[in-house]
């Protein structure tokens, strides 16, 4: 992995002691520096500032408090906006560990005094913050430790650089299914995060990562975090790129957040190791998605997020398509985004601290360009990649689709249901299909749309509330099956009624091809969680 940068202002990565952890994770608690903590001390205001990366606000509103004494307007100050704290604040805001204790651990350094007393300035050498969450398996509450970031460095990120929990992250931890497995591995794991996550439902989880910086900072969250995952639990970490760390072994479970982001190839161009993959284009992500299957064991689940190119004249989904044709995984591939290429050159020049008031901003925008132009790039997709490997017997299912919707809730829970509804039915025809026991979402509602004055509908729309917030259109043979499903019969009985309605209104012409319609129709719907599969009746 090749950088700009010729030399390193990051610190040495922290020292693991655990009796030093098991106090300092105490103190945090004690002082209440958890999301929900923080929620109590700033107002919404200054919480939005932070998220669109203006600090002043919140700076504004955390000084007066520390001075005060609250520890935890004191250690966000400290560790998340890069304000100094005295030895003396320190030792109040943390008691157990106290300012000796964070020095031995590495997270501060002293910073300007000739002696050292109770009114030494400190400053954090990381990042450290508050991560609360729920899964399937209850409360989480965590701290994690990753590099410092703009806000508190008021720099450009190093080439090194350990990025915490950011949008991108956050995305995975939501999509990934998570079911009880045996074992999962974390590809490109960062600061550790979807390591810990895994560790919740899987008992041995591989870590890896190119980057020893983040596998020692992996170790560190792990460390810090122990007490609160299984017993019984493993995460390992190993060095290496890509798939390598792990030849020759299977997952139940592959998450994995890889460096996707597309860089021009040229001579002085920057690199962030936690970002970009080093190859041209999108061709990491394809060489990754076109081996990962023979990592999977049987039934077993891929999650990972990508960007793909997108060629002048051709579909959005033509690259990924060309990645899997020889796959033996089943595949469902969502785009959530497009961006064109000036526009995906300033997010990520922005992403990496390098703004257009910088030198570099023009001189690397046009190799950004140029690079895209190169190979007639006309966008850039992004999107959600589930993998599945088929069990023996089982026939393979590929879908593509865009998806622009959002609706309440994670997707990880939807994505599970929809693999799983998607394997099944690729294993049926029409005839057993029809001796499903279907049920309708409880999330789903119908809308129909008349035209002023017309006794029918015009359109009508099954809606969902949650998952992806999708709209489908259904027309009247099928609205007239979806009503009476509710999980007590399967729908063969549905369609023998709806053909006798038919028969009874001399329209018996018209049955065939509305049942085709209808199972065309709630084959999608099964899909997508329109409709529940109630019983799973094996196929004839």
């Amino acid at each position: 992995m090749s950088t700009a940068h010729t030399s390193s202002t990051l610190p040495p990565t922290p020292t693991i002691d655990p009796v030093l952890l098991a106090r300092l994770r105490d103190d945090l608690a004690s002082a209440r520096y958890t999301a929900d903590g923080i929620d109590e001390i700033l107002s919404v205001p200054a919480r939005a500032a932070l998220e669109r990366e203006n600090p002043i606000p919140a700076l504004r509103e955390l000084g007066p408090l520390a001075e005060s004494g609250i520890a935890s307007a004191t250690l966000m100050r400290l560790f998340t906006l890069g304000r100094t704290a005295t030895r003396t604040e320190l030792d109040r805001a943390l008691p157990h560990v106290r300012t000796e204790g964070i020095l031995a651990l590495g997270l501060v350094r002293e910073v300007g005094s000739e002696k050292s007393d109770d009114t030494s300035a400190f400053t954090a050498t990381f990042d450290l913050r508050p991560y609360q969450a729920t899964d399937d398996f209850g409360d989480i509450l965590w701290w994690i430790v990753s590099d410092l970031g703009e806000l508190a460095t008021g720099r450009a990120l190093e080439g090194e650089h350990v990025l915490g929990i950011g949008g991108a992250t956050s995305t995975l931890i939501a999509i990934t299914p998570r079911a009880k497995v045996t074992r999962a591995l974390d590809l490109g794991t960062g600061c550790g995060i979807q390591a810990l996550h895994a560790a919740r439902h899987a008992t041995h989880v591989v870590a890896t990562d190119i980057s020893e910086r983040a596998l020692t900072l992996t170790e560190f969250n792990v460390a810090l975090n122990h007490d609160t995952l299984p017993a019984g639990h493993v995460i390992e970490t190993r060095k290496g790129s890509m798939l390598e760390p792990v030849s020759g072994e299977a997952f139940d479970l592959i998450v994995s957040n890889p460096p996707f982001v597309i860089t021009p190839r040229v001579a002085g161009a920057e690199t962030w190791t936690y970002r970009d993959g080093g190859a041209e284009g999108d061709t990491l992500v394809a060489s990754l998605l076109s081996e990962i299957d023979g990592y999977l064991a049987p039934g077993g689940i891929a999650a990972m997020l990508a960007n793909w190119e997108i060629t002048a004249g051709a579909e959005w989904d033509a690259r990924p398509r060309t990645w899997l044709e020889n796959s033996s995984a089943s595949a469902l591939i969502v785009q959530r985004d497009i961006e064109d290429p000036a526009s995906y050159a300033s997010t990520w020049l922005r992403d990496g601290g390098v703004t257009d008031r910088d030198e570099r901003w023009a001189p690397m925008t046009h190799a950004w360009l140029d690079d895209f132009a190169s190979r007639n790039v006309a966008g850039i997709g992004f999107g959600h990649v589930l993998l599945t490997k088929p069990r023996d017997g089982e026939k393979r299912f590929e879908h593509y689709a865009f998806i622009e919707t959002t609706g309440s809730g994670p997707l990880g829970p939807r994505y599970a249901e929809m693999l799983r509804a998607r394997a099944h039915l690729a294993q049926l025809d029409d005839a057993a299909l029809g001796e499903l026991v279907l049920a309708r979402a409880d999330d789903v509602i119908e809308r129909r749309h008349y035209t002023p004055g017309d006794e029918d509908p015009m359109v009508i729309d099954l809606v969902q509330g949650g998952g992806f917030g999708r709209t489908l259109q259904i027309d009247t043979h099928t609205a007239a099956i979806v009503g009476p499903l509710t999980g007590e019969y399967p729908l063969s009985v549905f369609l023998t009624a709806y053909a006798s309605l038919l028969e009874a209104a001399d329209q018996a012409e018209h049955a065939e091809a509305a049942r085709d319609a209808i199972m065309r129709t709630t084959r999608t719907l099964v899909e997508w969680g329109f409709l529940h599969i109630v019983e799973q009746p094996k196929a004839a």
